[in-house]
């Protein structure tokens, strides 16, 4: 990738204060997780044990159903985030949260490495596999992983109701307070949009980078293939997560360096 396009890149981000980071897996891929299928791209398989494929087994009305179904498939998608650590991406993004006005993060992963990495202005709109919550009362705990769950259906240690994670499983609504902020946000407006590791698929994904099309405001995608608005972004750097934003933010810094004290 020519070092002419990072530049680019600052030159388009350099007179922002307000950013919103659109992230998917592939921002996690240099984590070690995988950016394949399943809740937060984290299975590849094209049936399970069962015979059926991940979206039934990771489906709200498997959950209903058959809970320990979904549990099996649930763990198996802690076990492959457990122990990862944020990279140098999720890490840059929260620099610049710390250093300019506002920049907010949607992120379609359910792993917490956003969190972890100090983002607060955050909206998780799948869910977080950490958090836990009880289908039956207002329990509620966050945890670091599942090791000390029941191996086969937890429950609740309150009432013994089954318990699950607190993300989206297939055929569920999004949750009404994430998606209560994000219109909130958008309605304020962003000097700049930069979509990382998403195929863009979702409208509540895509839609934001349209808006600041329509608004005449800088788009970047970073994803080294092609995806839906691909066709739509003032600048497409077909680039890993961390090489990309460390370039970015590099290039950035050599713009400040420049700029008159306050």
């Amino acid at each position: 990738m020519p070092p002419q396009i990072l530049e680019r890149a600052a030159e388009l981000l350099a007179p922002a204060q307000s950013i919103l980071f659109i992230t998917g897996a592939g921002i996690s891929a240099d984590s070690g997780l995988p950016t394949y299928r399943g809740v937060g791209g984290l299975y590849d398989a094209d049936d399970t044990e069962e015979g059926l494929p991940i979206e039934v087994c990771l489906s709200g009305e498997m959950f209903r159903a058959r809970p320990e179904v979904t549990w099996r498939y649930i763990r198996q998608i802690e076990q492959r985030c457990r122990g990862a650590q944020p990279n140098v991406a999720h890490q840059l993004i929260a620099t610049l949260e710390r250093r300019l006005e506002r920049v907010v993060v949607l992120t379609q992963n359910v792993d917490g490495l956003h969190a972890a990495a100090g983002s607060d202005k955050l909206i998780a709109i799948h869910g977080d596999t950490q958090q836990l919550r009880c289908t039956a009362c207002s329990w509620r705990e966050r945890v670091t992983d599942y090791a000390a769950l029941d191996p086969v259906l937890p429950r609740c240690p309150d009432c013994a109701a089954v318990i699950r994670p607190d993300v989206i499983l297939f055929g569920e609504m999004l949750p009404t307070d994430a998606v209560d902020m994000l219109y909130r946000e958008l309605d304020l407006g962003f000097d700049a949009v930069v979509s990382i590791g998403t195929s863009a698929v979702f409208p509540y994904i895509s839609g934001p980078v349209h808006q600041a099309r329509q608004a005449r405001r800088p788009t970047i995608e970073i994803n080294p293939g092609d995806t839906e608005i691909s066709p739509l972004v003032d600048l497409h750097l077909r680039l890993g997560a961390s090489a990309a934003m460390t370039g970015i933010y590099a290039a950035l810094e050599r713009r400040w360096a420049t700029l008159p004290p306050c």
